[in-house]
Formats: C-alpha cells, sequence, structure tokens
C-alpha cells in the first residue's frame, strides 16, 4: 500500500486546492425586457433570445 513519505505542507495542500473554489454565476441584462438572465440563455421572463421571440410568454 501507498503510504505517503513526508508530511503535506499548508502550502502545497493550499496550491493543490487552488482550483476547486465555486465561481461567481455570470449574467447580462436581457435586451427586450432588461430582466437578469444567464449568458447564451433564453430568458426566462420574456422568452426572448439573440433579439427574437423564440417562446410566447402568454400568461
Amino acid at each position: 500500500m501507498a503510504v505517503p513519505k513526508r508530511k503535506t505542507s499548508p502550502s502545497r495542500r493550499g496550491m493543490r486546492r487552488s482550483h476547486d473554489s465555486l465561481t461567481v454565476a455570470a449574467f447580462q441584462e436581457c435586451s427586450n425586457c432588461g430582466e437578469l438572465k444567464r449568458p447564451h440563455n433564453l430568458c426566462a421572463a420574456c422568452g426572448h433570445y439573440n433579439g427574437r421571440e423564440i417562446v410566447s410568454a402568454e400568461g
């Protein structure tokens, strides 16, 4: 069984974990209604994407 020969230092442990942090989600304003939406996604409020109405927002 493989066992480490030396203790991993806090610095090395931190460098290994440096990519594990969560990133903040990106948001943009919808060009039609101004609601915040994820980039490259359909607007949930008005149904527009890329300047066109994809889903009709009835009701």
